[in-house]
């Protein structure tokens, strides 16, 4: 069976594009679920990349589950965008209110950020010689 590493990198960076683009339109609940997905989606790729598969929503896990060393200040981002995975898509997630209004520009700036610098990482371990890069 091939390798769909490139695949779900690709899909991350698509995902990415697609947070930036919501956060322009002021969709900022959907902005932070791409970006959590851009996220989730580049550590799998390198979970594959690696030859390894992985399963589960949840990036702080799946960045510790990597057999190269991810950063800790990494893992702790992913802490943040692992909170918005459900919440930002559920009307009965939060206390009161529709998901849109309780997500802003301060947190649609930092999760795309945040996801930017995980699909960073990514992109740096898949282009190691020992990673097929």
């Amino acid at each position: 069976m091939a390798n769909r590493a490139r695949d779900w990198l690709a899909q991350a960076e698509q995902d990415l594009a697609q947070a930036k683009a919501s956060q322009a339109e002021g969709r900022h609940e959907w902005a932070c679920f791409a970006a959590q997905q851009a996220a989730e989606k580049a550590v799998k790729a390198l979970h594959l990349a690696l030859g390894q598969e992985a399963w589960g929503h949840v990036i702080a896990r799946l960045l510790k589950d990597l057999p190269v060393a991810a950063a800790e200040e990494l893992v702790e981002k992913a802490k943040v965008l692992d909170n918005f995975y459900a919440p930002t898509r559920y009307a009965n997630a939060h206390p009161e209110g529709p998901p849109f209004e309780h997500y802003g520009r301060l947190q649609s700036e930092e999760a795309i950020r945040y996801a930017g610098e995980i699909v960073e990482f990514v992109r740096l371990q898949m282009a190691r010689p020992e990673t097929g890069g």
